[in-house]
Order: C-alpha cells, then sequence, then structure tokens
C-alpha cells in the first residue's frame, strides 16, 4: 500500500477540526502524514490545534494572513512527503474512511490522479440546496467541454495525486478556484485519471459552509483562464 499525505486546509473550524483529525488517524492507512495549514482563523481554531492536535499530526503551518483554501493547499503539497497526497477539508462533509477507495486505482497502476465523485455510485450524500446541485453540475460540463475529460463532479474535495505530480504543478488561485484550476493544469498532463464515488454529508450556511455564488463566478473565470489562456 502507498504511504498517504493528508494535506488539510482549515479556517475557523474549531467545532469540526478535533474530529476530522481523529477520523482521519483512523482510515487505516499507514504510513500517514497528517500535515494542517491553518489559514489564519480567528475562531479559536489556534488554540485548539497548539493545545490538543499538534501531538497528533506530522505537521502544521500558520498562516499569518488569510489567504484562501487554494493558497493553503499550495502551502500544504510543498510540505508533502509520502508516494500519495489528497485533500481533506477540516469539515465533516467528506469521510476519511473512504481513502481506501480513492488509493486502489493507483496502487493497481491504473491511475496517476483519482477525483471523488458525489454524483456516481450508490454512495449516500446528504439532501440539501437544488441551485448547489445545478450549480456544480454547470461549472463541470463547463470544464469537461474544455479539458475533453468526462467527469462527473470537478467541484468534489477529494482529489488524490501521486505526490510527484502535484508538486510539479504550480497552484496560482487562492481561493476555490483551486479546483478547475487544478483540473485544468491535470488535463494537459498525460496522467491517467480515474473517478470514484464517494459519500457525502453536506453543511448548511447555519453550519459553516463558506462557499458562495462569487466562488462560483470565479470558478467559471479559472475554467477559461486555466483551458484557453495557458
Amino acid at each position: 500500500m502507498p504511504s498517504l499525505s493528508v494535506v488539510i486546509p482549515c479556517y475557523n473550524e474549531r467545532a469540526t477540526v478535533r474530529h476530522i483529525v481523529d477520523v482521519v488517524r483512523s482510515c487505516g492507512i499507514s504510513p500517514l502524514e497528517i500535515i494542517i495549514v491553518d489559514d489564519c482563523s480567528t475562531d479559536g481554531t489556534r488554540e485548539v490545534l497548539k493545545n490538543e492536535i499538534t501531538p497528533l499530526v506530522s505537521k502544521i503551518i500558520y498562516h499569518e494572513k488569510n489567504q484562501g483554501k487554494g493558497a493553503a493547499l499550495r502551502t500544504g503539497f510543498k510540505h508533502a512527503t509520502h508516494d500519495l497526497v489528497i485533500v481533506q477539508d477540516a469539515d465533516l462533509e467528506y469521510d476519511p474512511l473512504e481513502f481506501s477507495t480513492l488509493i486502489e486505482p493507483i496502487a493497481q497502476n491504473k491511475a496517476d490522479v483519482v477525483f471523488g465523485s458525489r454524483f456516481m455510485g450508490g454512495r449516500p450524500h446528504r439532501v440539501l440546496y437544488f441551485w448547489h446541485s445545478v450549480g456544480n453540475r454547470f461549472l463541470t460540463l463547463a470544464s469537461n467541454m474544455l479539458t475533453n475529460l468526462n467527469l462527473t463532479d470537478m467541484e468534489c474535495c477529494y482529489k488524490m495525486f501521486r505526490r510527484e505530480i502535484i508538486q510539479s504543478i504550480k497552484i496560482e488561485e487562492n481561493r476555490f478556484g483551486f479546483e478547475p484550476e487544478i483540473t485544468a493544469k491535470v488535463s494537459r498532463g498525460n496522467f491517467r485519471i480515474f473517478e470514484v464515488g464517494v459519500s457525502y454529508s453536506g453543511r448548511t450556511y447555519a453550519e459553516g459552509k463558506k462557499i458562495g455564488w462569487r466562488d462560483g463566478i470565479r470558478a467559471i473565470y479559472a475554467i477559461v483562464k486555466y483551458n484557453l489562456f495557458r
């Protein structure tokens, strides 16, 4: 089994970050490296990281200025040292116990990059916002038209890479534009890409969901920019 680096971008997740670390630690993958990048949290997350979580993970990196998810991932990828690298949000929307499902195509030497999908397979997902699902499908369609990939969920958090691949790609987007950017850049490489179904327990805005319509506009911009002008 390949070793795994889990990069967790974290911003104002005091209520959930300890739980997600505990679940990642129990995912059954070994060797396992957990890297948390705190993007200048202001809700007490930093105190939880320093007082409770430091001995439980491999590395915690603190941004002194809030920059966004893409910037946190850029930092985390740089510090990864294991064979494979996966993105894990610090909330409870995605289940780390499914890491082995994403690893399988790479472990079998069939894939170099594996995308998760909330819209394929029979795994459970929480029923939430209709227009979010419409937006996700539209962005995936627009991305597919320019990348010539047939993904079903370009915006899914779960993306796993061979470490040498993700560390060879320059990440420019600082916020949620990371998803279409990395998809465009991976599509241009001679990489074998797989997609596997994952479960999803989405949050409401009252529960801390951060992505909004402005991020959707930026995603459209990123789809055009990184596919047509690079």
